[in-house]
């Protein structure tokens, strides 16, 4: 039945700035765009490993303002080096909240978020990790 999860889409307000952060900065690379009937961008798609993308969205009227109510909270993307995509992504430019912390799933991860505010989490999993002992 299900056998994976294949994109998150998310609605910017600067697709240009949003295209650098995620492609530039973070490295994934546009694999295909859809225009509208004025020959506007519809939707970026930007491929994060086979099969998985993220899908950018041009048009949002504001931020992203963190909120109680039901809807997404993050982005997590898994890294295989926690302290070497940390050192690369800063060197890139990324701001991050500080450095990888050891969580309390037993798992490494920092943070940061995108130019729109929506947060992105860097998870590493450990041979301890909650995700993998259950």
């Amino acid at each position: 039945m299900i056998t994976g999860l294949t994109h998150i889409a998310i609605r910017v307000t600067d697709l240009e700035q949003s295209l650098h952060f995620y492609s530039k900065q973070l490295g994934f690379p546009e694999v295909f765009r859809l225009n509208d009937n004025n020959g506007n961008p519809h939707l970026v798609y930007l491929k994060v490993a086979d099969n998985q993308f993220i899908e950018l969205f041009p048009g949002a009227d504001g931020s992203y303002k963190q909120r109680t109510c039901a809807g997404l909270v993050h982005i997590c993307l898994q890294v295989d080096d926690i302290q070497k995509t940390y050192q690369e992504l800063t060197t890139r430019g990324i701001v991050t909240r500080g450095e990888p912390v050891y969580a309390a799933d037993n798992s490494w991860q920092f943070w940061t978020s995108d130019p729109d505010g929506n947060q992105i989490e860097f998870h590493q999993f450990t041979p301890e990790s909650r995700q993998v002992t259950g």
